[in-house]
């Protein structure tokens, strides 16, 4: 295991991201948790960069640091090391007072699980105004804002109903609506399809959609659901606490989709698991310069 000393070193060293490359841009992100005897390493040099009017999903194991990486960029946790700027608020610097305005209106989040998202005594009209009671909006615009959104996202018919009397689904897509009031530049959701059976999901799936293409949230979906993860343009692997591998899909009839393995800042390559198994790498490997590629052969 890499000692921590030698990841915060390798973050505090790797180049400052400017303010256009992304939307969201973490630089060797580190993120350490201590207890009296145990250390986890849940994020170890993590690159990331999303671009603004993106719907991408991120996915990998569980342990990989994919909630880890949410919580980061929501604002609700720091990293140990490294660099991390959403909308040009640096996460690592960032003070009370900032960090309490920015998750009020640059970011969105939606819950797994569905009791996290609204408060059961109000209604869902109610809820959705919530956010905007904390950011000074008047009223009058509070409720014709939610009113709005419960429109654009398809629960129309939900606006003065409590969540015990909503489906798990309709109480997901109320989420969103919470998540947008502020219209946040940035939208998270943390497996927001888990609790649900597949036509709910895609009835979520469709309101982030929305959020997207109609109220202008750059999305962020971590999933482990294909339906979801099928659908956008983009998707990110994460292994071991780093991004390892990219997903691009055409957006054509047919689906065309190509993998990519992400070299980061300093020149670290995650290989797939079934390439590794298939050719037999591991400890050490020996690279060849070829006229036009680089091959990565087993230590005979």
């Amino acid at each position: 295991m890499t000692d921590l000393r030698e990841l915060e070193a390798r973050a505090r060293a790797g180049s400052v991201p400017t303010p256009d490359e992304g939307l969201v841009v973490c630089d060797n992100v580190v993120r350490v948790y201590r207890t009296e005897d145990v250390e986890v390493q849940a994020l170890q040099g993590l690159d990331l960069v999303v671009r603004e009017g993106e719907c991408m999903a991120l996915v990998g194991a569980s342990g990989s640091g994919k909630s880890t990486l949410l919580a980061i960029l929501s604002g609700l946790d720091t990293p140990t090391a490294g660099s991390a700027r959403v909308a040009g608020h640096d996460l690592l610097s960032m003070r009370r007072r900032e960090r309490l305005g920015y998750r009020r209106r640059t970011v969105g989040f939606v819950w797994q699980q569905t009791g996290r998202n609204l408060l059961p005594y109000l209604t869902a009209v109610e809820n959705v105004t919530l956010p905007m009671k904390y950011t000074g909006v008047p009223r009058a615009r509070r409720e014709a804002r939610a009113t709005e959104l419960l429109g654009v996202l398809g629960i129309a018919h939900c606006r003065d109903r409590r969540p015990a009397e909503l489906s798990g689904g309709e109480q997901q897509r109320v989420a969103v609506a919470v998540a947008t009031a502020n219209s946040p530049r940035v939208l998270l959701a943390d497996e927001p399809t888990g609790e649900l059976d597949t036509a709910s999901g895609e009835d979520v799936f469709a309101a982030l959609r929305r959020a997207n293409d109609e109220l202008g949230a750059t999305v962020l979906v971590v999933t482990h659901d294909p339906m979801v993860s099928g659908q956008v343009r983009r998707t990110v692997r994460i292994r071991d606490g780093r991004t390892s591998t990219e997903t691009l899909r055409d957006g054509g009839p047919d689906g065309g989709a190509e993998e990519f393995a992400v070299l980061d800042r300093v020149g670290r390559l995650q290989l797939p698991d079934d390439y590794l198994r298939r050719y037999g790498l591991r400890h050490r490997v020996r690279l060849t310069a070829e006229n036009d590629h680089i091959g990565v052969w087993p230590d005979a």
